[in-house]
């Protein structure tokens, strides 16, 4: 199975974090970025390695025969069973078991001891008390009580609670986190430009349940005549050169609203589905969808996880939310690449990107685990570009900010940046690497130090990246997975030990980087290295296979789990 090299890096960290640590791990890969390849490449692993048996839950119907299925095309050789009642099938004794979490979590005991299990959509794990998930677990600690739990999301965070891994919580640590703009630059993902609404929708009147507005005030406030009328004719006006356009209702007879606005003014037929659709008329609509018959479909709270069409090339926010998880995982449905596609459209009418900011950055306050309240952007009051907060100077119109109160009373707007800056990825060759031992300023005595690896572009130009190798966590394995890149040494425990080895020549040529600048933001950052071969030991033994293959592969034998 071939792995992109951040894949390969998440699967490292997870076994690194199962050996050393004795929490439940988390992977976050951004929607669209390939969490089901890490999956499968832990399950065979689980499964041919070290003849353990894999328990894989999601937590609705929909997904299960999907991830069933990707699975087995990713590694033919697992034998996999599928668990659902909703499915009619209850399939117990296969090594690998996909299973929907409300059919199995009082049925531990009726299963063979599994010793990995792997939560897809980990953001749906409630956040405490005796949920499905935490019933579930405690029985089968029970049958095996060194059974392991893994995490898999693109939102590690929920609408009321902020990140789902904690100390006291199912998930206790991200080991392993890549993001929306390195994948985009990367290749991986759609680039994402964005709309907003002529017509601005007034949410100040919105009640908030449970973290989220009262579905029953969203729907009233969507559903006026006027604004369906406006909403219908801008994404008509908006999308004639694009081939799937993907539209999320605030409410059943809101959706039905739009569909009928679309098909009888505007002469477009539109596909229709919600929670009460029956399922071979679902089934229907979404072939008909995927495979280019039908070029608008209306959703409501239906298409939001697990469904995979790449080519969506327009997402339409005709209803505001406060959850920044739904925000994303609606956006997320244009992340994808596809060959009919250089770009997605997201038209936002219910201002969620000003509430929540770019989707790429998306702020957790840690001081409190909670979102913070403003989101990191501002609107131009020239052209009305909605951009990062950073900018001093607006990159469509080239307006001059005097003063952010300028934009705090724009009325109108017209265009919106969904992701956070202007992305700018260059390739240098480098002519020098130095090696610093740093602390960084106003640290504590008992803050570890950092290595701080600068690279000589040109004159006076340099580039800086930071490894933490006497920290623990996702740093240190970051730290560890740059080191075993380079070297066959054994991975240092402390800075001074990485600058030795590095002076002394364990670490092999960095002959180029590749620099992602983000406009509004003070770093750039290295997202790409090229290196010559590894040096031999430095005491003239034979080189270790330290596992990083051209195809991934674990060069370990004892099991991680």
């Amino acid at each position: 199975m071939q792995l992109r090299s951040y894949q390969q890096q998440a699967i490292h960290a997870v076994y690194d974090y199962l050996r050393n640590r004795d929490g439940n791990p988390c992977i976050v890969i951004p929607t669209g970025g390939g969490k089901t390849p890490v999956m499968a490449s832990i399950c065979s692993d689980a499964v041919n390695m070290w003849d353990g048996r894999v328990l894989v839950l999601a937590h609705v119907k929909e997904l299960l025969e999907q991830t069933a299925g990707t699975l087995s095309q990713m590694a033919p050789d697992l034998d996999i069973g599928i668990y659902s009642a909703g499915l009619k099938r209850r399939e117990k004794r296969y090594p690998v078991t996909v299973a929907g979490i409300q059919s199995v979590y009082k049925r531990a005991c009726e299963f063979d001891p599994f010793d990995l299990i792997i939560v897809d959509e980990a953001h749906m794990i409630p956040p405490s008390g005796e949920g499905m998930y935490q019933t579930f677990l405690k029985e089968a600690e029970v049958i095996n009580p060194h059974v392991r739990l893994i995490g898999l999301t693109a939102t590690p965070y929920r609408m009321t609670t902020g990140m789902i891994c904690t100390p006291e919580h199912l998930l206790n640590e991200i080991c392993f986190e890549v993001g929306v703009r390195e994948l985009i630059a990367q290749g991986y993902l759609c680039p994402l430009r964005s709309k907003a609404s002529r017509h601005k929708v007034d949410t100040s009147g919105l009640h908030i349940r449970g973290g989220e507005f009262i579905p029953s005030e969203v729907e009233a406030l969507m559903d006026d005549e006027h604004m369906v009328l406006a909403a219908c004719r801008e994404i008509v006006e908006l999308t004639k050169d694009r081939n799937k356009v993907l539209i999320f209702a605030a409410g059943v007879e809101h959706g039905l609203h739009i569909q009928h606005i679309l098909e009888a003014r505007h002469q477009k037929e539109c596909g229709f589905i919600c929670g009460e659709t029956l399922p071979f008329e679902r089934a229907d609509v979404l072939q008909r969808f995927r495979e280019g018959q039908l070029k608008y479909l209306c959703n409501v709270n239906v298409l939001t996880m697990g469904f995979d069409a790449p080519n969506i090339d327009c997402v339409a926010l005709v209803r505001p939310t406060n959850s920044p998880g739904l925000y994303y995982q609606m956006i997320g449905r244009g992340f994808r690449i596809h060959p009919s596609k250089e770009e997605c459209l997201v038209l936002d009418f219910g201002g969620n990107i000003m509430r929540h900011g770019p989707v790429d950055a998306i702020r957790i306050s840690p001081r409190n685990n909670s979102f913070e309240g403003q989101a990191p952007v501002k609107e131009c009051p020239n052209c009305h570009e909605v951009i990062h907060a950073g900018y001093s100077q607006c990159p469509q119109c080239e307006f001059v900010f005097e003063s952010d109160r300028q934009v705090a009373h724009e009325k109108e707007a017209s265009t919106e940046n969904v992701l956070s800056g202007k992305v700018e990825v260059n390739e240098y060759e480098v002519h020098d690497v130095i090696y610093h031992y740093h602390i960084k300023r106003g640290a504590k005595p008992t803050d570890p130090p950092t290595l701080r690896v600068e690279y000589l572009l040109g004159f006076n130009h340099y580039q800086s990246e930071w490894l933490c190798f006497e920290h623990t966590g996702y740093a240190r394995n970051k730290a560890e997975a740059w080191w075993r890149q380079r070297s066959n040494e054994p991975v240092p425990n402390t800075v001074q030990q990485a600058i030795d080895l590095a002076q002394a020549g364990a670490l092999a040529q960095t002959e180029k980087i590749t620099v992602r600048s983000v406009s509004g933001e003070t770093f750039d950052r290295i997202t790409e290295h090229k290196l010559g071969p590894k040096p031999p030991l430095l005491d003239g033994s034979e080189e270790r296979d330290d596992g990083f293959l051209p195809q991934y592969s674990w060069a370990e034998d004892d099991i991680p789990f």
